[in-house]
């Protein structure tokens, strides 16, 4: 009898332990800029940004794309810079700013599940809300649903 049991113990024993390790592996849900709010709230009225002295289009309106993922605790990690429009050196200072939000669970996520989104930072926009959202849409990434 002990022969037949042996692989059914081994067998639970494996799925047990896979179980416990699989959310590990498991990507964040992908979550728009505008739909974080059900997720997560940034606690945040202001963040502080490194930026340069000098350096190529730091005075031309322009905008930067920034992936993170609001980990459980509400701090971004994984931050990355993906696209900066025009072609300029801001965005080391969007990411900056974006590794300093700090978030705090809704009421929908009270066990703090991690979510990758993306913010996009502009900079020297036009205080026009036409023209601002025009700049911002050409640091749109695709993929980000609700």
């Amino acid at each position: 009898m002990k022969s037949i049991f042996r692989p059914l113990r081994q067998g639970l024993l494996l799925a047990f332990s896979l179980a416990l390790v699989a959310p590990a592996f498991a990507q964040s849900r992908m979550v728009d800029q505008q739909d974080l709010y059900r997720s997560w709230i940034l606690l945040n009225t202001k963040v502080q940004m490194d930026a340069p002295n000098s350096g190529l289009n730091l005075d031309k309106p322009g905008c930067a794309a920034v992936t993170y993922t609001v980990g459980s605790d509400g701090v971004p990690m994984d931050v990355q810079v993906v696209k900066v429009v025009p072609k300029s050196d801001l965005g080391p200072v969007a990411r900056s700013a974006v590794s300093n939000f700090r978030y705090g669970p809704s009421l929908s996520n009270r066990i703090g599940e991690p979510v990758a989104t993306y913010y996009i930072v502009p900079f020297n926009a036009p205080k026009d809300p036409a023209q601002r959202q025009q700049l911002m849409a050409a640091c749109k990434l695709p993929g980000y649903g609700a």
